[in-house]
């Protein structure tokens, strides 16, 4: 099943709870929990912020369940690893196709758009079947940039 496009949070969770019957998993109130946590967040959580989140309705659920529920949303294409270097994982909800870029000061993510196709080399489509492409960039965001640049003229002088 394929996330049909809606910034509609009933919707998307009518959605998830098809994907979840499809894929022969119950719709417990931990998974809709962190789900909709996903779902409401502004930025891409780590497991820890999910948590933090799902705790404030959830008192008795554990830093484990959201853990095990995040990794069977990612199992389930409910859910998606933000690739990133050194830094915690981070999770998106977002279905449409989009890519990321991470400040490596700040940590910051950032969801872009890149329309044009992404070309796959040959020698992968030939022996693998592609199922989701994304770009993930890193460097450094407008304020991190002046703030490095600023300080490198300060050990300067």
């Amino acid at each position: 099943m394929v996330f049909e496009q809606t910034n509609n949070q009933e919707e998307r969770l009518a959605q998830f709870e098809n994907l979840c019957r499809e894929k022969g998993l119950r719709i417990t109130p931990q998974r809709i929990a962190v789900f909709k946590a996903l779902l409401e967040s502004k930025s891409h959580p780590t497991a820890e912020e999910v948590y933090r989140q799902v705790k404030k309705q959830m008192s008795n659920i554990s830093l484990d369940t959201v853990n095990r529920t995040l990794n069977t949303l990612l199992q389930i294409g409910a859910a998606f690893l933000v690739e990133g270097t050194g830094q915690p994982k981070r999770y998106d909800s977002g279905q449409e196709i989009h890519h990321h870029f991470r400040c490596l000061d700040c940590g910051a993510v950032i969801d872009f758009d890149y329309d044009r196709q992404l070309e796959i080399p040959h020698h992968l489509t030939e022996n693998f079947t592609i199922v989701r492409k994304t770009v993930y960039l890193e460097g450094f965001c407008k304020q991190c940039s002046e703030k490095r640049k600023k300080q490198s003229e300060e050990r300067r002088n």
